[in-house]
């Protein structure tokens, strides 16, 4: 008889006294010698089993249809199933004997009525576990906005107190968000600007570096600040301490949607723009046009200009002109070349949209 060796450890805190999957491997491997059990593969899963879906999983079974194995060895039950469809699947495939063996180092089957009877009862208390732990985390996290409290990460400017169930202000960076806010409602600083702030005052992100922009503008867009959250679709009110004013707040909404006024049209014909990256910080290269009137002449003359988008954080670099920033490009693009067939096809496109036109 020939074994699948499968191990599964998802990161849900319900799986953290589970054996790592290294441990489950050695484990199942010291088992399967001491048993004199033929194992020729084996299937290592980081996910969840509350939900079906499970790719190796699912593998796994489809070996077992073809036939290149009729028994699967695992550390125990509910490494295989959490939930009712994949218990099932199981169950399924040793009735019609595609399946015939399950091995477990933590409890013992026998492939009969009674001991698929048994099984079923060990998913089935499997699922319970989960549904029992799911409808628990639900009932806390309705207490928890009962009490005024968020059940989300405590955001900058704010400590999760877990012995009282609490968020509480932290001492270190409150003045630092409550500085940002004071200096974006000036309408003088962007995003980029807060970011640096931040930088220059040491709130980093995981990796020493600038934080994400889009963290940035949650955070000046977030009423979580001034005591109000908002959670599935509905607002609370916090019993947290506030660090701003919802006068201050209404001001940065107010500089906000001003700047939003000024968003660069893109159906403007720009070159290059989805082509090209910022070699410092990978963001995409954007651009906007200037228009410049001379009076002698009287006319108006317009001037591209590409800059980094700055979406990943701070950057350095500036704008360059339209012609500079061909250059580059063409600097890049020299030393490639279409092949000749392909070149061709290009040629023939092109002239076929000018005729179209």
């Amino acid at each position: 008889m020939k074994y699948f060796i499968y191990t599964r450890k998802s990161t849900d805190s319900e799986e953290r006294q589970i054996l790592s999957i290294e441990a489950q491997i050695t484990e199942l491997k010291e088992f399967a010698k001491k048993e004199n059990l033929e194992v020729v593969d084996c299937f290592t899963e980081a996910k969840t089993a509350k939900k079906p879906g499970r790719e190796k999983f699912e593998q796994m079974l489809k070996l077992i249809e073809k036939g290149e194995a009729n028994g699967i060895l695992s550390w125990h039950a509910d490494r295989l199933a959490r939930n009712s469809v994949d218990g099932g699947k199981i169950i399924y495939l040793l009735d019609t004997g595609k399946l015939q063996s399950l091995k477990f180092p933590t409890l013992w089957f026998e492939n009969t009525p009674q001991g698929k009877f048994m099984l079923s009862i060990a998913f089935g208390q499997s699922k319970y576990y989960i549904d029992n732990l799911s409808e628990n985390v639900k009932r806390g996290i309705r207490q928890k906005l009962r009490n005024g409290v968020c059940p989300n990460k405590a955001p900058i400017g704010y400590l999760n107190e877990p012995r009282k169930r609490s968020i509480e202000v932290d001492p270190k960076t409150a003045r630092l968000v409550r500085k940002a806010f004071q200096l974006f409602a000036t309408g003088k600083y962007t995003f980029v600007d807060i970011d640096k702030f931040f930088f220059d005052q040491g709130i980093k992100n995981s990796t020493n570096k600038y934080l994400r922009m889009d963290k940035i503008r949650n955070m000046l867009r977030s009423s979580f600040y001034y005591g109000v959250f908002d959670f599935a679709g509905e607002t609370y009110q916090g019993s947290h301490k506030p660090i701003i004013s919802k006068t201050l707040f209404d001001k940065c909404q107010e500089v906000i949607k001003r700047k939003s006024k000024t968003h660069i049209n893109h159906k403007d014909e720009f070159w290059f723009l989805g082509l090209s990256k910022c070699k410092e910080c990978i963001s995409a290269i954007t651009a906007e046009k200037h228009f410049k009137f001379y009076p002698k002449t009287r006319g108006k003359v317009r001037y591209d200009y590409y800059r980094c988008g700055k979406k990943h954080g701070y950057c350095s670099q500036k704008y360059v002109s339209g012609g500079e920033f061909e250059k580059q490009i063409r600097e890049i693009l020299f030393h490639y070349s279409l092949h000749e067939l392909n070149a061709q096809r290009m040629l023939n496109w092109l002239d076929a949209d000018e005729i179209n036109e």
